[in-house]
């Protein structure tokens, strides 16, 4: 006789676990990361590295200190680690970053009961936290060293914000080619457009992400651009080149914690997020927007998915 188990949802099984999806993660950064050291030089890797062991050790540290299991071995602070430090400035002092990992671990994650129980990306908590504390730092980007000093300079995205300020086309200052390749001034892990794409792709084919919410949020904000920033081909790629959203795109609005669940809720809060990215970076004082863009997102995102919780069958939806 076959003998059915019954037992409480969830009713689906697969062979993925936390750590093995947080490595796939690891090893989707792993082309930024390489490609940001070898443009930014050593301070670069220490920062990274710093971070990471940063996260790792404030993670251990709260869960021995109030005698909860030790999840470090998840790889879940690893990833917080290398996300916040490839959102870093490559010569930014080094406690900056280690400051900024300890506030995403503890009070963005921990202090909300750890990993699944958090209302945001961890790491863009610490990242908006140290913009808003330690602003000076945080924007002080350096131009790719080639083989010499590496020297302070204005990202593209400043560039074509200052260019159309002075009512001049946004795009004259700027190289899309060098963009898309990495030859720019910027954050450590997000200067290289075909870096994050290899990644990206990486994540894909692991089926780790879905395609939706990263195309979704990248086209809401080209549309957005093109609509109420320059009318030209050019200035829609440089936004979408420029700035962390390739980087956002993939690797942080698609944090299974923070974001819906549902297909539709998945697509309305991407289309959000799009047109948050946009407002700030035409209308906002600094030319970026993306961090600030999917923290709001992320506390969008229960009213989003309660919104769009299908019906169950054979049940009608209540009438208003």
């Amino acid at each position: 006789m076959n003998m059915l188990n019954v037992s409480n949802s969830p009713h689906v099984r697969h062979n993925d676990s936390t750590r093995s999806i947080m490595m796939d993660v690891c090893i989707a950064m792993l082309p930024t990361t390489a490609y940001g050291i070898v443009q930014f030089g050593v301070h670069a890797a220490l920062v990274v590295l710093i971070t990471v062991i940063a996260a790792v050790a404030a993670e251990y540290i709260w869960e021995k200190a109030l005698g909860k299991p030790i999840t470090i071995g998840d790889f879940s602070a690893v990833v917080t680690g290398m996300i916040l430090g490839l959102n870093m400035p490559s010569e930014i002092p080094l406690w900056i970053p280690a400051l900024g990992a300890v506030f995403a671990i503890i009070v963005a994650k921990q202090l909300f009961g750890g990993l699944g129980q958090n209302f945001m990306n961890p790491a863009l908590a610490g990242r908006c936290f140290l913009l808003i504390s330690l602003a000076k730092h945080m924007n002080n980007f350096t131009s790719p060293a080639l083989g010499f000093d590496a020297t302070t300079g204005a990202t593209p995205l400043a560039v074509m914000k200052t260019a159309v300020r002075a009512g001049e086309p946004a795009t004259a200052g700027v190289n899309l080619m060098q963009m898309f390749i990495g030859r720019i001034p910027g954050t450590i892990g997000e200067v290289s457009a075909l870096a994050l794409l290899i990644g990206a792709a990486y994540l894909l084919w692991r089926k780790v992400i879905t395609w939706q919410i990263p195309v979704v949020y990248i086209a809401t904000v080209a549309v957005f651009t093109f609509i109420f920033g320059e009318h030209s081909g050019a200035y829609v790629m440089g936004q979408i080149l420029g700035g962390g959203l390739i980087f956002g795109a993939f690797f942080m609005a698609t944090d299974y914690v923070s974001t819906p669940i549902t297909p539709k809720g998945q697509v309305i809060y991407a289309v959000a997020i799009g047109c948050l990215t946009g407002l700030f970076r035409i209308f906002g004082s600094g030319a970026e927007g993306v961090s600030y863009s999917i923290i709001i997102g992320n506390m969008l995102s229960p009213l989003i998915e309660s919104a769009t919780i299908p019906v169950a069958f054979g049940k009608e939806r209540k009438k208003k």
